[in-house]
Formats: C-alpha cells, sequence, structure tokens
C-alpha cells in the first residue's frame, strides 16, 4: 500500500499526520509504530489522523509512537490545526473533536497556534515541589534546581514504571524556574524517552507553577530543549479555566511511503 503522509512539528514535538477526511485509511498497530520509528519509517513522537466530523471541522485521532491509540496531544493538536489550514479545510479559526472533547484554536498572522485546553478542576499537591495533574493526558511535575544535567531517561522512566503508574503509565516533567518563566524537560509514556517538547506536560508544569505560588501571574513562557511555549489561564475557586497553549506549528515536508 502506497500511503501519503505529511510531518509537522511543534516546538520539535513532531507527527505524522494522514489525511483521513475522507476514510479510507485504516493501520495496524504495527503500521503506526513502524511509521513513527526513525530509523525504518517516517519518524515521529507520535501520529494523527485527520477525520470527518458532522459537527465540528474535523476529529483528531492521536496515536503513541508505540502504535497505541493515546491520549490528548497539545502540540499535536496545535499541528493538526496548522495542517488543515495549509490544505484549505479551516481559514483562521477550528473547532475540533479530540480524545478529551471539543477545542477551539486560532491561528495569527505570523503563524502562531493558540490551542484551548479543558479545564482542570483538580492539581493534587503531593509536595511542596511535585504536582500531579490530568491536562488533556496524566502528568507529575517535580520541580528542580537546575534541568540540564538531569538524566531524564533513567529519572523518568523511574517514576513512570513505578507502582504507582505503571499500570497506565504517567508523562513525568522536571521543571525548574527561571525568573518569571519556567524550563522543562518531559519524558512522554507512549514515546518511552525524553522529547524536545510536550504540549500538555508544559500546560501542566505552567499550571502546577501558579498552583505551587512559584509564579504569580499568567501568561507563563515555558523553555523547552525544541523551543518557547506560553500558557495562558484564568484562575477561580481552586479551578484553571480559559487555557489556552501557544507557539509555532510547522510543515516540515510531505511524501509517500509503501507499507
Amino acid at each position: 500500500m502506497q500511503l501519503k503522509f505529511y510531518k509537522y512539528q511543534g516546538t520539535g514535538n513532531d507527527f505524522v499526520i494522514i489525511d483521513n477526511f475522507q476514510g479510507g485509511v485504516e493501520l495496524s498497530k504495527e503500521q503506526i509504530a513502524h511509521l513513527c520509528d526513525r530509523k525504518f519509517g517516517v519518524g515521529a513522537d507520535g501520529l494523527m489522523f485527520l477525520e470527518k466530523s458532522n459537527k465540528y471541522d474535523f476529529v483528531m485521532k492521536y496515536y503513541n509512537a508505540d502504535g497505541n491509540l493515546g491520549s490528548m496531544c497539545g502540540n499535536g493538536g496545535r499541528c493538526i490545526v496548522k495542517f488543515a489550514k495549509d490544505i484549505d479545510l479551516i481559514g483562521d479559526h477550528a473547532m475540533f473533536l479530540a480524545f478529551d472533547g471539543v477545542h477551539e484554536a486560532s491561528i495569527d498572522k505570523d503563524g502562531i497556534v493558540s490551542l484551548e485546553m479543558n479545564d482542570v478542576n483538580d492539581v493534587n499537591q503531593i509536595d511542596k515541589s511535585t504536582c500531579e495533574l490530568n491536562t488533556g493526558s496524566p502528568h507529575f511535575v517535580s520541580f528542580v534546581s537546575d534541568v540540564s544535567s538531569l538524566d531524564v531517561y533513567k529519572s523518568g522512566r523511574e517514576i513512570r514504571y513505578n507502582d504507582t503508574y505503571a499500570k497506565d503509565g504517567i508523562n513525568v516533567n522536571f521543571v525548574a524556574v527561571d525568573g518569571n518563566q519556567l524550563i522543562i524537560r518531559t519524558y512522554e509514556r507512549g514515546v518511552e524517552n525524553e522529547t524536545l517538547s510536550c504540549g500538555t506536560g508544559v500546560t501542566a508544569a505552567a499550571l502546577s507553577a501558579f498552583k505551587l505560588g512559584l509564579i504569580k501571574s499568567s501568561p507563563i513562557n515555558v523553555s523547552s530543549m525544541g523551543g518557547v511555549l506560553s500558557v495562558s489561564f484564568d484562575y477561580a475557586e481552586n479551578k484553571f479555566i480559559n487555557v489556552v497553549l501557544s507557539g509555532p506549528a510547522q510543515k516540515s515536508f510531505e511524501g509517500i511511503i509503501n507499507l
């Protein structure tokens, strides 16, 4: 089978996108994992199908790099919105359905894609430097003094596979406060490695920093190894609302691969 694909990235978090708006494309778990393989396939942190919706602009169906159906992906959501604009499916605004519900997004004149995330009702503060929360995907956030020298693969894997999280998995974020911004490194479940950026992780880090009183106001800039994202929100009655993740999303290339 010959398959047309598109490759997009948002702050280094990269994705294979399949235009399945007209239907007809079905891939096995093994085929998806092969496409995401960086040595034998296209190479990506995840794969997305853009599919038709009777109510919204489109449906985003996200798969992790291991081929398993994933939860919400913030950078993936921003990339698929840019892809939808590039193929003239939308203009500068979109409303689409993802794993965790309906999302709105917009693209400004500079190509910055702003994605509305779900409200976050519960940030579980474990201790003075650690939180657990769900921003469309489950996240463990640990604030540390220095992230640059940290072995994120080793430390992240230890938490992701401990007795508490091993069954369902969790994304693990190590975050340092640098003035009024954050510096983050993330170990992602499904990829089972460190990624250059994680949109839901960046969101989780920003909300956790505010919850712990480490940063006092919104928006919060978060610097990952792949670039800088911004998270804005309102906080009322122990609930984060109007949460928006903003940053660049760009097409890398497109091609045809034989499966």
